[in-house]
């Protein structure tokens, strides 16, 4: 008899869908949100930061600033992309509710402690201490939705939460600016750090775990077949080529988001004369566009499965699409060029753009759980968003390197980074949904 390869999903009849899943999504916008906002304080501060003499930027080098400027934003990388490598395995093991608790009280604590910060050091220990906590945002995240959601729905149920990215960019460049106007700088990271503190104690009043045991999909559907298999272990994972297809991918296009995050302010500020209070709308602009892009990207790739495209197709289309739309990204230094003072022209592709990413992210998301069990998707998750954080720190030190003289490589870069990760994702992973680790049916080699 052949054996046969299936995906690691269950599925529950329709009315056993229950309608907290939602309310669980809902969770994970806010927190994604937060976890957004926190990280962006320092970006949007900055021309207030360039002021003080303790930072000792001011030195009439733009090269010099941005080699400052840089070096504290890889701090944070490289902080994020150490504890991606631990925080979802240690996330499998204590389980999403408390893993996530201990997550988002790190970061909020490291939030709030840049109050007393002093130094340009000071700032790279903070950003890194901010990013070792926030690194458990996605493992804990992408595990909650394989918990909650059938395969058809994971992606839009990303798109949902990790718009929480593009929402919190809406909010940022307003409240961040007039906080600052009032209060002060270091008012700025109290107020980001607190709001995670608030979600810390909606998070703990929710009954995550009890209620999950009428969800769609739960732990218990998938621990007792999966503890034959070997499926699960991390050495096995580390040898599944859909661990690396989905870490190559991370790393080579999560960079681009960062660039769109720590950069774009910089960029309007210097070719369009944009100051701290100018900023906001064409930002408001490129994140409303971000949002629309990360929700639409997960609705389509469930309706091609819906209309009977297998998980493969259904998935891989809508990345294709998501990495075609990416490429408008290279007409942005081009528009400049012809058109230096209509800053909309630039606006409108950098949304496009923006969307496309959020739309790819979404689905390439949501391939951790088409191929691994609910018992490995943060370890798999943590080890791929590591693989971004060193991408985007590798990225953050080319950009402030060629930043002046050759813009237009970072965003050729930009446009050809997905259409590059999906041809090497889809060699290394021919068949989507179906396991790439273990056979169904075979027990587990001595």
């Amino acid at each position: 008899m052949s054996t046969v390869h299936q995906p690691y999903t269950t599925y529950a009849p329709e009315a056993q869908k229950s309608n907290v899943r939602w309310m669980v999504c809902g969770l994970l916008f806010l927190a994604t949100t937060i976890n957004y906002m926190d990280r962006s304080v320092f970006s949007l501060i900055e021309p207030e930061l360039h002021k003080l003499p303790f930072m000792q930027w001011d030195d009439n080098s733009p090269q010099a600033f941005n080699d400052h400027f840089g070096n504290v934003l890889i701090f944070f990388q490289i902080a994020y992309g150490i504890g991606l490598l631990v925080s979802g395995r240690i996330i499998d093991k204590l389980g999403t509710k408390l893993g996530y608790s201990l997550a988002i009280g790190l970061w909020g604590i490291a939030s709030m402690s840049h109050v007393f910060v002093g130094s340009v050091a000071g700032f790279c220990l903070a950003r890194f201490m901010l990013g070792i906590g926030e690194s458990g945002n996605f493992p804990a995240a992408i595990k909650a939705t394989s918990e909650w959601f059938p395969t058809e729905e994971r992606a839009l149920a990303t798109g949902i939460w990790n718009s929480g990215a593009n929402f919190s960019s809406l909010i940022a460049p307003i409240l961040i600016p007039f906080v600052t106007s009032i209060y002060g700088w270091r008012a700025a990271f109290l107020t980001t750090g607190s709001m995670g503190m608030i979600w810390l104690v909606l998070w703990l009043l929710f009954p995550y775990n009890k209620l999950r045991r009428s969800s769609t999909q739960t732990q218990a559907n998938l621990e007792l077949p999966l503890k034959q298999y070997q499926g699960t272990s991390l050495g096995y994972v580390l040898k599944s080529r859909g661990l690396w297809a989905f870490a190559i991918a991370k790393g080579l296009t999560d960079p681009i988001w960062w660039f769109y995050l720590f950069w774009l302010p910089k960029y309007f500020h210097e070719n369009y004369n944009l100051d701290l209070k100018h900023v906001g709308l064409p930002l408001i602009l490129i994140y409303c566009g971000s949002s629309v892009g990360s929700i639409g990207g997960g609705y389509v790739a469930g309706h091609f499965m819906r209309r009977g495209m297998d998980v493969n197709k259904g998935r891989k289309l809508a990345m294709l699409i998501c990495a075609c739309f990416s490429v408008f990204a290279v007409f942005v230094p081009v528009v400049h060029s012809r058109y230096p003072g209509n800053v909309w022209l630039a606006v409108g592709l950098l949304a496009v753009a923006a969307a496309a990413h959020q739309g790819w992210s979404a689905n390439l998301f949501a391939t951790p759980s088409d191929i691994f069990p609910s018992t490995t998707v943060s370890t798999v998750v943590g080890i791929g968003g590591a693989a971004g954080a060193v991408g985007g720190a590798l990225f953050t030190w080319f950009t402030k390197t060629v930043w002046i003289h050759h813009p237009f490589l970072i965003f050729l870069i930009a446009a050809c980074a997905y259409l590059t990760s999906l041809a090497i994702f889809n060699l290394l992973v021919p068949r989507l949904g179906h396991n790439l680790n273990v056979r169904v049916d075979e027990p587990t080699m001595p």
